[in-house]
């Protein structure tokens, strides 16, 4: 299992291969340097390329908060890093209504050097308060996502989908790529990451494990069962230490997901 070592020269050529001026493959790096460039390359893809990661942090008995709800330290200090890391390396972050309602979360990149990503929220039936966190103006976009005409503030941009028991992940995929958002993150909550997974959408699932135990309350990424272990799904995983946690890198296979974006495409024409 490598350790990753992201320092300032690494996270330097990662921004780099964001913005499609560098590969890689190329450079004399340590073998941590390398492990962080084999970790992160992956998510750095140049403006236009689409990729869709999600990312969870959870206990050794795989919970994500306490009954109470408490979530704020799941992750170690470089599980937190991580995912500072991710948001720096994508178009736009997206979360349900529930984790921006619940965590309050402001989804900056204030732990690593780089450019804040695209607040996306999805609020159906417009739960979310217009003085949320998260609709701070900090000179990122923000988008809500919603089935109902509640008014936003200014500056806050609302695409119009409609629901059924919730919004399909294929249209949101479809509705922010049509808006120049193409590399996205699903950062939470885990029902949200369970719909864009059960919907083929997902082409990486990062899973960051904290060593503790919690005991009880919500479990991370839940889906709907299957009855024969032949049936689950079997992403081609690779292991990272990050050093306060581990890291499950899980990669699925683009044979749904093709069918599963041409309807994206499709809806959005």
């Amino acid at each position: 299992m490598p350790r990753t070592d992201v320092t300032a020269r690494a996270w330097e050529r990662l921004l780099a291969i964001r913005a499609g001026r560098a590969c890689a493959c190329c450079g004399d790096f340590s073998e941590g340097e390398r492990a962080a460039l084999d970790l992160y390359a992956p998510i750095a893809r140049p403006a236009g390329d689409a990729h869709l990661i999600a990312q969870i942090g959870q206990s050794l008995d795989g919970r994500v908060a306490t009954e109470s709800g408490d979530a704020r330290d799941v992750s170690g200090p470089e599980g937190i890093a991580h995912l500072h890391r991710i948001r720096a390396l994508v178009d736009a972050v997206v979360i349900g209504v529930r984790t921006a309602l619940h965590d309050r979360p402001r989804l900056t990149v204030r732990l690593v050097p780089g450019t804040n990503p695209a607040r996306v929220i999805i609020d159906p039936r417009g739960r979310l308060p217009n003085d949320a966190a998260v609709l701070a103006e900090n000179g990122a976009r923000r988008i809500v996502i919603q089935s109902t005409d509640k008014a936003r503030p200014e500056g806050v941009e609302v695409i119009r989908l409609p629901q059924d028991s919730w919004i399909a992940p294929g249209d949101i995929v479809g509705a922010l790529h049509a808006r120049g958002l193409h590399n996205l993150l699903i950062e939470g909550g885990g029902i949200t990451i369970a719909r864009f997974l059960e919907a083929d959408l997902l082409d990486r699932l990062h899973v960051s494990v904290a060593p503790l135990i919690i005991g009880a309350g919500p479990q991370g990424v839940t889906t709907s069962p299957v009855s024969r272990l032949a049936d689950a799904r079997r992403p081609a995983t690779r292991v990272f230490e990050l050093g306060s946690d581990v890291l499950f890198d899980c990669a699925f296979t683009p044979v749904n997901r093709t069918a599963a974006r041409a309807a994206c495409h499709a809806a959005t024409g």
